[in-house]
């Protein structure tokens, strides 16, 4: 078996459209039974059967959490899935994770919501008010990128300007990127599960600051892969293309990722301005882009 052969066989094991609507239907699955079950634990919660002294088993708006974890894991799976077809799809997917962590934030904190007169002077209800209106730009700002990449891109790829041979190449190699991440993230999320779950089994004070910011457990390590495999994106653009937009485009949505990485390890108002400000940055570097690439056919 040749090495590409081996490549193609691997790749469509893990993410052929079967492979994708099977996931879908078991990460669903997962989603309904895990709320469900979070629903149980805040009822036993209620009644006194169990005791966990923590807001997120309190309120039951707060269990929406946890399928959103799930759905979150199978935006993963997308996001490599989509690859090798498009870089632009594949970082409108990264933009599309960071919004669902804002939203399944808003699930999270808004069982410490105190209605008061206070509003901005408290700070979950401070913090809620960020996420909302963070959200809200992000969707747009996601709106608006998606728009742009329809329509410069045909369905498969969205690097015009490649000969036949080139792309062919180049779809290879983010093939074989592809491929090796799935397997890197399986690790990478059991590692992360594992580490968290033990913190919060043998040390109780750990574990407890550990839940603090649960909102960034996988995801913090998850981009910080996700920037690696851009910049290797970049660096395999320059023996397939020297174009200047081009080589922009990459260098920019390199600096976007970058962003949201630096986003986790700040909280507040920080945080949500850094995640709208790496949406907002990529979007540009995106119209600029294509600005570009117009102005080179009209040529």
């Amino acid at each position: 078996m040749t090495n590409q052969n081996f490549v193609n066989k691997a790749f469509h094991w893990f993410l052929s459209e079967r492979i994708k609507e099977r996931s879908e239907r078991v990460i669903l699955a997962i989603a309904i039974t895990s709320y469900l079950a979070h629903l149980v634990l805040i009822f036993l919660n209620a009644k006194g059967f169990i005791e966990l002294n923590s807001s997120f088993f309190e309120n039951p708006i707060a269990a929406i959490y946890t399928p959103f974890s799930f759905i979150l894991v199978y935006e993963v799976y997308l996001l490599i899935f989509y690859l090798p077809k498009s870089i632009s799809s594949y970082i409108g997917k990264q933009y599309e994770i960071i919004t669902l962590i804002v939203i399944r934030r808003i699930f999270k904190d808004i069982s410490n919501l105190e209605l008061s007169s206070n509003w901005f002077d408290l700070k979950y209800d401070l913090q809620f008010t960020y996420d909302v209106i963070s959200a809200l730009i992000l969707f747009i700002l996601i709106y608006y990128f998606y728009k742009n990449v329809i329509k410069t891109s045909s369905p498969e790829t969205d690097e015009d300007g490649f000969n036949e041979s080139t792309l062919r190449r180049f779809i290879q190699l983010k093939r074989i990127i592809a491929t090796l991440l799935v397997p890197v993230l399986m690790v990478l999320a059991a590692y992360t599960l594992f580490h968290w779950g033990d913190a919060v089994v043998t040390d109780y004070q750990n574990g407890v600051e550990a839940f603090k910011d649960i909102n960034n457990i996988f995801f913090d390590e998850f981009f910080t892969v996700l920037i690696i495999v851009d910049v290797l994106l970049l660096l395999a653009s320059f023996f397939f293309s020297n174009e200047f937009h081009k080589i922009i485009r990459n260098s920019g949505f390199i600096i976007s990722t970058v962003l949201i990485k630096v986003s986790f390890s700040v909280d507040g108002l920080i945080n949500d301005a850094l995640i709208v400000g790496a949406v907002s940055f990529g979007l540009l570097i995106l119209i600029i882009h294509n600005k570009f690439e117009k102005s080179s056919m009209d040529t």
